[in-house]
């Protein structure tokens, strides 16, 4: 084997004691950045959550509108149907009102 010192082919010299502490703080700024990235991630995945539960809620109530304005539709229908069995009736009692008045008159 090479005497100390002497470099053999394929080995890397140490590096200076320099490049370590250097290399140590890249590695703390990289952690820090990983961090911040994971949190980023963790809030975008937490905002796509919220965003499917509120476009969950908005899709209920579409579907609550158009039931209700189904429901009215044909609420609006009988109150009409029952309003054209009534106009007649209305006019029955008017005419029944004016008999009476004539009966009333005859009797006197």
């Amino acid at each position: 084997s090479g005497a100390a010192g002497t470099m053999m082919p394929g080995e890397t010299p140490p590096p200076p004691a320099g490049a370590a502490a250097a290399a140590c703080a890249n590695c703390g700024v990289l952690q820090q950045n990983i961090n911040e990235y994971v949190a980023a991630l963790i809030a975008l995945k937490q905002k796509m959550i919220d965003g499917d539960r509120l476009l969950t809620e908005y899709q209920q109530k579409c579907t609550d509108i158009l039931y209700l304005s189904i429901t009215i539709s044909a609420l609006r229908c009988q109150v009409e149907q029952m309003l054209q069995k009534i106009l007649p009736l209305e006019k029955c009692q008017e005419e029944l009102g004016f008999l009476k008045a004539e009966l009333e008159e005859k009797k006197v």
